[in-house]
């Protein structure tokens, strides 16, 4: 005699999305790349936003030719302003970057459940 569960529907055990990634699987291979794709557009806003910041400087300081004029003790404001504003903002867009990426990252962990 055989059991009446025999004939049921046998249920695949679930698989979790980690374990997707872990076995290199289509659906993994989605996740890993969408991944990529979040982080290719976070740095290609950050690189675009730095290109235009830095590119406009010399175009302002070209456009206002008085500013070389103008001295801060022996510095001319072009310089100041090279100098002084442009490595903070520098530092100010990789830092908010890396915290971006990282935000990024963890969102991706989160999905995963690995958080």
């Amino acid at each position: 005699m055989t059991s009446p569960r025999s004939q049921a529907r046998r249920r695949h055990p679930k698989r979790t999305v980690s374990r997707e990634l872990d076995e290199q699987t289509e659906l993994g291979e989605v996740y890993v790349r969408s991944l990529m794709r979040a982080q290719l557009r976070l740095s290609f806003v950050v690189l675009g936003g730095v290109g235009l910041a830095v590119g406009l400087l010399p175009a302002v300081l070209t456009l206002i030719p008085s500013l070389s004029w103008l001295h801060i003790g022996p510095l001319s404001v072009t310089w100041v302003l090279v100098g002084t504003m442009l490595y903070p903002f520098l530092l100010v867009v990789a830092r908010s970057y890396l915290r971006a990426a990282e935000r990024v990252e963890h969102d991706f962990d989160e999905l995963m459940g690995r958080s």
